[in-house]
């Protein structure tokens, strides 16, 4: 372990002003730890009050986080956080309070763990479901000889119903090394969590007695007087052979201890420490929090605020600029809620994210025809591939940075047979705060790069209504559109949605010089260029693809041929729709005819988060930008007419 120098002591040093780093923890008595963590828990909300971001998932761990730091060893022993959304209260006490205010800024700590951030931070994570993996893996290296302590997991009940949490826990408990996995029980992921393993943690908590009999019996027998020992011992067996308790997890080759209080500093830190002192195999600790713990206005909220914006800390109350675009997502749920009224085959899926996507309001309407699988957007792919195979017309909304974590199942089962199932997009492009775990940068490429998909991307919110049309209308295969983070433009909603034709683009201005050929969110920014452009006395058309598959070849082949220069824009990393547009040009031969083309696409970097405006200006996609790669283009040309301007 690193030497880490403790804080002085003073009477009047309120105690988290005593910690550095965790170090200074393992001083400290049980109730001075007590302390620390009632004082964590302020500091979170005041730093949440700020900055914004996700709020009740780490006032639900503030004391497990203070007793895990306070009795392992970090960073040697490996503190893994699943999803990471909670890691506020861990940055806090890990070194970094003096940058807690820069949560999810420009050049500030990001929202969730990062390697390249700390040392405490040794797995990054923002998607769920990966901890148990992790853990495992540094734990088989420590067994071959790694320089790496104990390995611990915290997964919370919604995390731990998905696929590949099972996976890691039935390979942990084949493997038989120690392991120490928590379990943090709050009944409420960021969706409340639905399932049969979510049912079977509640009968659990239900059996509250007998569970407190085991955990004395598997957790704490050091605890317990010498003559109570052995009844413990003989309470764990007789226990083993029973349908409760933890008989799931020990199935699995796990030691099961709990529910115990996740709140309760004297039932965590002789849990935790016996755990330490005694474990020799994998080890579950199940233990109880509630969302939002201490603050009342999270408490109070529905999603015990799970994700929030700036706020005041006495009231709650978010502080949101007045605006009067709707949001992309309302628009897709309202188009879709529509295009549903009309049609009773319409039905939508999501993966644990159903105020995310919008279809908390389609399941206000049509409860019966939506359906949340939890985490689990494999089986939320395949779950529509199923009810479009039976005649139905499913739209899956998911998030394109999750829906990366179904792309076999999209590529298996439902593109590889043709089947209609609609992919409704959100999060397309840059997020913003939520950094690039978030982003939605690959869709466009990988699934443009499948036989027979169909892939729009709206302009606006009016574009994206007509595309819901187009995917309900659309029976022939599969078919995606994507959209954007936040509000749209302003435009004026059509009433109804009206079916697009298929692989079709839009001029939405005519012009003779240069080319701008948009797909997706940038088109705005395109017209402003157009402008520019036109000021200088180059001629500018702007065009919206709309499709990136399949292609509109006679609207690109037209502008190639019609226009010294043709500039491609798009929200996406290389290997999207410019590349196709380049695909289908060297076909053609466009440049062996002298035509000048550039593509405009997200920088080939991870970009960290920051304002949404700060981060398409880094990735060089705005006006601006589009204006300096049309005068790049046109070369000597476009520097004349640039100089004639200034």
């Amino acid at each position: 372990m690193t030497d880490q120098p403790t804080a002085p002591h003073r009477p009047d040093t309120p105690t988290l002003d005593r910690v550095r780093h965790p170090a200074d923890l393992r001083g400290m008595s049980d109730a001075e730890l007590t302390r620390v963590a009632d004082e964590l828990r302020e500091e979170t909300i005041s730093a949440v009050s700020v900055t914004g971001g996700h709020l009740g998932a780490g006032l639900g761990v503030v004391e497990l986080t203070v007793a895990i730091h306070a009795v392992f060893d970090t960073p040697r022993d490996k503190l893994i956080w699943d999803v990471s959304h909670q890691c506020y209260p861990h940055k806090i006490l890990t070194g970094r309070r003096d940058r807690i205010r820069t949560l999810r800024m420009g050049g500030g700590l990001s929202g969730f763990t990062k390697r390249a951030e700390s040392d405490y931070d040794p797995f990054g994570a923002a998607h769920s479901s990966t901890s148990i993996s992790a853990a495992l893996g540094f734990a088989m290296a420590r067994e071959m000889g790694q320089d790496t302590g104990d390995a611990i997991a915290v997964i919370g009940d919604g995390s731990i119903s998905a696929g590949m949490a099972y996976e890691a826990l039935n390979n942990a408990g084949h493997l038989g090394k120690r392991l120490i996995v928590i379990l943090n029980d709050n009944e409420m992921s960021i969706a409340p969590p639905v399932g049969a393993m979510s049912s079977y943690l509640s009968r659990l908590y239900a059996e509250a007695p007998l569970h407190e009999l085991k955990a004395a019996a598997k957790g704490a027998l050091e605890f317990l007087p010498p003559p109570m020992r052995e009844g413990a011992r003989r309470a764990k067996e007789m226990l083993k052979g029973m349908t409760v308790g933890g008989t799931l997890f020990e199935e699995l080759g796990f030691d099961y201890i709990g529910p115990i209080d996740g709140h309760d500093m004297n039932q965590l830190l002789p849990v935790l420490r016996t755990v330490r002192a005694r474990a020799d195999g994998p080890v579950l600790i199940h233990a109880i929090t509630r969302k939002g713990k201490g603050y009342a206005p999270a408490e109070g909220a529905a999603d015990r605020g799970h994700a929030r914006g700036k706020f005041d800390v006495i009231t709650g109350e978010v502080k949101k600029a007045p605006s009067n675009a709707p949001s992309y997502t309302k628009v897709f749920a309202n188009a879709l809620i529509d295009e549903a009224e009309r049609d009773p085959k319409i039905v939508a899926v999501t993966a644990a994210m159903p105020d995310g996507t919008g279809l908390d309001l389609f399941g206000g309407r049509f409860p019966d025809r939506c359906f949340d699988v939890g985490i689990a957007e494999q089986h939320a792919v395949t779950f529509c591939g199923g009810l479009a195979a039976a005649g139905m017309k499913p739209f899956c909304a998911i998030y394109s940075t999750f829906l990366q974590r179904g792309y076999d199942q999209v590529v298996h089962d439902v593109a590889l047979q043709s089947l209609p199932v609609r992919f409704a997009i959100d999060r397309a492009g840059l997020v913003g705060a939520d950094g690039p775990t978030h982003a939605g940068s690959f869709d466009i490429g990988y699934l443009s790069a499948l036989p027979g998909m169909v892939m729009m991307a709206a302009a606006d919110e009016a574009e994206l209504v007509h595309m819901v049309a187009t995917a309900a209308a659309y029976d022939d295969g599969p078919s995606a559109f994507r959209y954007p983070r936040g509000e749209g433009v302003g435009i004026e909603l059509p009433l109804h949605g009206t079916p697009l034709e298929i692989g079709k683009g839009r001029v939405v201005k005519e012009g003779t010089k240069v080319a701008l050929l948009s797909f997706g969110a940038r088109l705005e920014e395109a017209r402003k260029a157009a402008e520019e452009l036109d000021a200088m006395g180059l001629s500018t058309t702007v065009a919206d693809a709309r499709f990136a598959k399949p292609l509109d070849r006679e609207l690109i082949l037209r502008l190639a041929r019609e226009h010294a220069a043709l500039i491609t824009i798009e929200e996406g990393a290389v290997g999207g729709f410019g590349s196709h547009v380049m695909q289908l040009l060297a076909e053609e031969g466009a440049f062996d005819r002298g035509l000048r083309i550039r593509s405009m696409v997200l920088p080939d970097t991870w970009q960290d988060q920051d304002s949404p405006a700060a981060m398409y200006e880094a990735a060089g996609l705005q006006a601006r930008h589009i204006v300096a790669k049309a005068l790049e283009a046109l070369g000597e040309e476009g520097a004349r007419a640039a100089a004639a301007r200034g």
